[in-house]
């Protein structure tokens, strides 16, 4: 047995059959809130098995012990589970189910998450900014719709939704760039602006940005600016007072984490948001959204 077939072996389905694996990550490492004292307690146990059903796909798709079609097939347990085709294999689906059932929103929201999910487990790299916003429509954007249809708000909602989750996942995969790089050669950046600008993925793996991709990187915050602007339009729309104030709250996170990568090199030091960030970002989202 080689080293790696030790490693595959020490993250195998345990003997009940649970295919889950957790990474130890949970809501305090995101860089939003999820389900908030904001949010309506009735909803926030729904929010919360969402989130913990995304967590431990997500979890599958970057494990860097499982090969691709070890992943996809754990991914499919975890959809059969979630619709119903079995009843064991992934706790946190089956948990969602009843939620979903409780609540009556459409499983649709998380199973398109598991598109994305398997397409981490399959592909590494991303050509254009298109793609990567392709990506970004069952990477991200389920989550908002799924918050949104959980409210009984309109679908009106979604564009701005969609736009918003896609900034919060750009910045997050320039947040993790290298990390991504080193640990499961997955790259977000598109390549074809890597090129334009006399780049290579190669120059993720440096100790600070090159010129060129100094340029891919601005050229991707500009673009994440755009979304910011088109998502901060979210909270507006919200018609329920206290997610309209979550929305808010998020919109101004987003907005100023693009900041903080526009002027730090993500490959000297992982740009986060920190403690005063959320506290700016609560204040800045105006209280009166709350009346209006």
């Amino acid at each position: 047995m080689t080293a790696n077939d030790n490693e595959l072996a020490s993250v195998a389905p345990v003997p009940d059959g649970n295919v889950e694996i957790a990474s130890g990550k949970g809501k305090g490492d995101e860089n939003f809130p999820v389900g908030s004292l904001l949010i309506r307690e009735g909803l926030r146990r729904h929010v919360h098995a969402f989130y913990n059903f995304a967590r431990n796909a997500d979890d599958i798709a970057d494990h860097p012990g499982l090969g691709a079609d070890d992943k996809v097939a754990r991914l499919d347990v975890m959809e059969a589970v979630l619709t119903g085709a079995r009843d064991e294999g992934a706790p946190s689906a089956l948990a969602l189910r009843a939620s979903l059932r409780e609540c009556g929103v459409p499983a649709i929201h998380a199973r398109e998450l598991l598109v994305a999910f398997r397409q981490d487990a399959r592909k590494n790299r991303y050509e254009s900014w298109a793609e990567l916003m392709d990506y970004c429509r069952y990477s991200a954007a389920p989550v908002g719709r799924h918050v949104l249809d959980l409210h009984g708000e309109s679908r009106d909602t979604w564009p701005a939704s969609d736009a918003l989750c896609a900034a919060l996942q750009v910045n997050n995969h320039l947040q993790d760039v290298a990390p991504d790089l080193r640990n499961m050669d997955r790259c977000y950046v598109p390549q074809d602006w890597l090129a334009q600008h006399g780049a290579s993925t190669d120059d993720i793996a440096r100790e600070k940005s090159t010129p060129g991709l100094r340029a891919v990187f601005d050229e991707m915050l500009v673009e994440t600016a755009k979304l910011n602007e088109a998502g901060a339009a979210l909270p507006g729309l919200v018609k329920a007072r206290r997610l309209r104030m979550e929305t808010a709250v998020i919109a101004k996170l987003a907005s100023r984490l693009t900041g903080k990568l526009q002027t730090h090199d993500p490959l000297a030091k992982r740009v986060k948001l920190t403690a005063p960030d959320f506290a700016f970002a609560t204040l800045a989202a105006s209280p009166r959204l709350l009346w209006n």
